[in-house]
């Protein structure tokens, strides 16, 4: 059987794993250590995930609650990622730049309504019946 070239060289197996486990792990700490909205958003994460266990009356209901939240976490890194290359192009104003600096805003907007409409259907599913 034909195998294609990698088009990247480099390490394979558990190191390849390994190398890719520490990269994540610097990507978050960059943003922790960068992005006051990660930090906002990791905060919210770890006292609703609980939350949402309390409040989660079967695995489906605590999924609709759980994902979102850390959907939320996601855009925010991605939002963060697309800041640091649009910073790194330059600082000069370009339509282009803000362009793709306001659709990373509006990612992580779209993701906190998404968190929002899940919690509001849930509670007002269980409580305000």
């Amino acid at each position: 059987m034909y195998e294609a070239p990698s088009m990247k060289p480099g390490k394979t197996g558990i190191s390849r794993i390994v190398d890719a486990t520490l990269y994540s792990w610097r990507g978050f700490r960059a943003a922790f250590r960068h992005e006051s909205a990660f930090r906002q958003e990791l905060g919210l994460a770890l006292v609703a995930l609980p939350l949402a266990w309390l409040i989660a009356q079967d695995a489906v209901q605590f999924l609709l609650l759980a994902l979102p939240l850390l959907l939320i976490l996601l855009v925010e890194l991605a939002n963060s990622a697309i800041e640091a290359i649009v910073d790194r192009i330059g600082s000069e104003q370009h339509e282009l730049s803000g362009r793709a600096k306001d659709m990373g805003s509006a990612m992580v907007f779209v993701s906190l309504t998404i968190a929002a409409v899940s919690w509001l259907a849930i509670l007002g599913d269980r409580y305000f019946r």
